[in-house]
């Protein structure tokens, strides 16, 4: 079995490529269950990257949030 991977994905409204946030194993499904929650209600909330550093995101401007693994080869969105 490989390691994962963790990354939270954004997709800004304002367009462009998405911004990538690799994360450590601890608190991702913490985050992943009030991801839907940050998006409904426009919050700000800061997490903690894997390098040790602390982004603060305002959720105001992210049309679609969703954590994701790296580690998967040859994805397509929606299929496993």
């Amino acid at each position: 079995m490989t390691d994962t991977k963790p990354a939270l994905i954004l997709h800004l409204t304002a367009g462009g490529e998405p911004l990538v946030f690799a994360l450590p194993e601890e608190g991702v499904k913490e985050l992943a269950s009030r991801l839907h929650l940050l998006l409904e209600h426009g919050s700000t909330e800061s997490v903690r990257t894997k390098e040790e550093t602390t982004v603060s995101i305002n959720f105001a401007h992210v049309a679609v949030a969703y954590i994701d693994d790296l580690q998967r080869k040859g994805k397509v969105f929606g299929l496993r």
